[in-house]
Formats: C-alpha cells, sequence, structure tokens
C-alpha cells in the first residue's frame, strides 16, 4: 500500500497566507524525507481557507524541492478550464517533473467558487466528464474537433506528447458521478470522503460501479489506482493527540460547518466530546499510530478487496512540530505494517534470539580457543 496526503489546503483565515504556503510546500518536503509516496494539490478560489488556486504552479515549486514523491493535482476542477489549455499545462508538467506527476480531475467542491465564474452547478458533473473525455483524447495524441455550449476545440492538436503514462483519478465523494466517470474511461478513483459516514458506506458500492462500467466500455480498472482519504492526527499518547488538536480542530470544524459545502464535521462544542465524536464515527483518528492502523484496517475491509493508498486529508489540528511528528510516527509504526517490511527483521530476530545459546557457545569457544592459541604461541617464544 501507498500512503501520501490530499492537500487543499486547510489554513484558517486571520495568519499571513505567504507562511501558510510555506508551511505547505516544508510539509510535503518533510513527507518526501520520510518516504511517504503521493501528494494531492487542490484548487480552490474562494472562501479563504484553501488558498491554492493552480496545484500546477505548485507542483511545479515543490517538484524542484523534493527528489522522489508523486505530485497530482488533487484536483483539478474541469469546468473551470478550457481543456485544451488545461492539457497543455498537464503535459508540460509531466515533463518537467519527469513523470512524477499526476492528474486528479473532478467538478469542483465549492459552490461559490462555481457561482463567480456563472457556471450552474447543476452542469458541473456533466461538464466534468465531457472536458475529461476530450483531454484523454488529446492525451492520446488525437486531433480533436468539438463544439459544446461552453468550449470548441476545431483541429486541435498538443503540441508535446505527455512525457510518462501519469496516473489519472477521479473524485468522488458520495456521488456515483466520480465512479461512473472513472469506471467509463478505466481510470482510478480518488475517494475523498471515503472516512465520512456516507462515503465509508458506499465504499464497496462505488467499486462495483467502477467494475460495471469499465466493463460496459471495454476497460478494466485497478484496485491500486484507488485511493482513498481521511483526516487523523497522532502522538505518542492518545492523551498528547488530544492536547494537541486542540490548536486548530476548532478552526477546521467551523469551516466545515459555516462555510464549506461538505458535511464532515460533528456539531459540537466541548473538545473532549468533538474528539469522541469525531473518533467514535469513524471520520478521523486522533490518537496513537495503533489506531491509525486499526483505521486502515477498517478501510480495507469496507472496500471489499483493498485499495491502493491512503491519504491523509492534510490539516493544521496542532502546530507545526506536532505535525510533522503525527506523520513521522506514521511512517515509522504505521506504514509498514502494510507495505510487508515488518516480517523480515522480525524473523530475523527471532531466529537469531532462538538460536542464541548455540551462538554463544561457539563465540565463547571461539575465544577461549584464541586465548589457548595466544598463550602456547607465547610460551613457545619463552622456550625459544
Amino acid at each position: 500500500m501507498r500512503f501520501g496526503i490530499f492537500m487543499a489546503p486547510f489554513h484558517p483565515v486571520g495568519q499571513n497566507p505567504t507562511l501558510a504556503l510555506q508551511r505547505d510546500l516544508e510539509l510535503i518536503q518533510h513527507l518526501d524525507a520520510l518516504g511517504f509516496d503521493e501528494a494531492w494539490i487542490g484548487e480552490h478560489h474562494s472562501a479563504g481557507y484553501e488558498i491554492i488556486a493552480s496545484p500546477e504552479v505548485f507542483i511545479a515549486h515543490a517538484a524542484a524541492q523534493t527528489k522522489r514523491i508523486k505530485l497530482g493535482t488533487g484536483v483539478s476542477s474541469l469546468p473551470y478550464h478550457h481543456p485544451l489549455m488545461l492539457a497543455d499545462r498537464i503535459v508540460l508538467l509531466d515533463h518537467l517533473t519527469k513523470g512524477r506527476m499526476m492528474f486528479g480531475v473532478g467538478p469542483g467542491a465549492l459552490p461559490s467558487d462555481a457561482f463567480m465564474m456563472g457556471i450552474p452547478t447543476d452542469k458541473q458533473r456533466d461538464r466534468m466528464e465531457e472536458a475529461l473525455e476530450v483531454m484523454l483524447r488529446l492525451f492520446r495524441g488525437e486531433r480533436v474537433t468539438h463544439e459544446c455550449e461552453w468550449f470548441t476545440l476545431r483541429d486541435a492538436k498538443l503540441q508535446l506528447a505527455p512525457y510518462s503514462d501519469f496516473d489519472i483519478a477521479v473524485a468522488a465523494q458520495v456521488s456515483p458521478a466520480g465512479p461512473r466517470a472513472a469506471g467509463k474511461h478505466g481510470l482510478g478513483l480518488l475517494s475523498i470522503g471515503a472516512t465520512s459516514a456516507g462515503g465509508f458506506d458506499v465504499l464497496g458500492a462505488h467499486w462495483s460501479v467502477m467494475e460495471q462500467r469499465a466493463a460496459e466500455f471495454g476497460h478494466t480498472v485497478d484496485r491500486n489506482q484507488w485511493r482513498l482519504v481521511g483526516p487523523m492526527h497522532i502522538a505518542d499518547t492518545e492523551e498528547q493527540a488530544r492536547a494537541d488538536v486542540a490548536f486548530g480542530l476548532k478552526d477546521w470544524l467551523d469551516y466545515f460547518q459555516k462555510v464549506a459545502a461538505l458535511p464532515l464535521a460533528p456539531d459540537a462544542d466541548d473538545p473532549d466530546e468533538i474528539v469522541d465524536a469525531m473518533n467514535a464515527s469513524g471520520l478521523s483518528v486522533i490518537g496513537t499510530p495503533d489506531q491509525a492502523a486499526a483505521q486502515i484496517q477498517r478501510l480495507v475491509d469496507q472496500s471489499n478487496g483493498g485499495f491502493g493508498a491512503y491519504l491523509f486529508m492534510a490539516n493544521e489540528w496542532a502546530n507545526t512540530d506536532a505535525t510533522k511528528h503525527s506523520y513521522e510516527l506514521f511512517a515509522r509504526y504505521v506504514m509498514p505494517q502494510f507495505q510487508g517490511s515488518l516480517p523480515g527483521p522480525q524473523e530475523s530476530r527471532d531466529w537469531a534470539a532462538d538460536n542464541r545459546p548455540q551462538f554463544i557457545e561457539a563465540a565463547t569457544g571461539a575465544v577461549m580457543q584464541a586465548i589457548a592459541q595466544h598463550g602456547a604461541e607465547q610460551a613457545a617464544k619463552s622456550q625459544a
């Protein structure tokens, strides 16, 4: 299993946005050093919290500051862009990152974004699928003519072929629109609300939709390209984790309760009650590495066959140091449980322990033999 983050990002208003963006970059550098596999960067244009307007620009900068982590648009809101222009930028990014780029697509999450651009919210999903079909043809090197109510292409073709066969994933919350589009084209799926009540309940159903649509259109879908997203903060103890999130959890809740269109968070005031409700519902883990591992296993079980990657819904519930420590604990103790890297060292340790008596006997014998040989040599020299 791969691991990464889905970075909207979430930065409460009332702080320096330039410094907030710098923290986002530093977090991705930290994750790169820890061995995380992926980071997906959001696109938003209103509401003040999710302040990255162009994931492509951010990715281009982050790629130059990192070594191996893959970077994806999480997601590009297709109704906001002319398909030819966005496809051109994505292919350029693929070349600049030499294949470390991933392309996530969606209809646009914030109704306020669509309102400012005069896009009817009831047409966003249809426009996403229409744009996606055109862009996939462009990525394949086809020359495309297409005219509709919101964009026109005339004999259009990309100047550059993609550098790599980059991952393309469609975002999903509870609606089947994302799985339908992903299955139709044989793409990956980004289950952004995988741990929310509605999103968790439909995980198995969403994959069934993927398989049915893929078969209908002559494609196959790969569970390795299915990514599940959920929020966590872990510490050395559950008590410490709860103390850590007093820093920013209520701001995050306020955003989802009063501004954003996604009802992810419980309506409560007492800090302990909030944490209890979020943990009990399965929405989040605020606790220890063991609790985090149990959450991922719960998602594996619910998915009815497994998935390819778990992504933290990146947040600033805790201060910078505690946030970085949370990811470090996850990399140290949780990731190995799902990556097959624990059995080898454990088996080697147990084998050495089980055979310690004979190894100690052999080592002791070798020492005694060396002492005896040295004594004999010294005796022979003295006699000579």
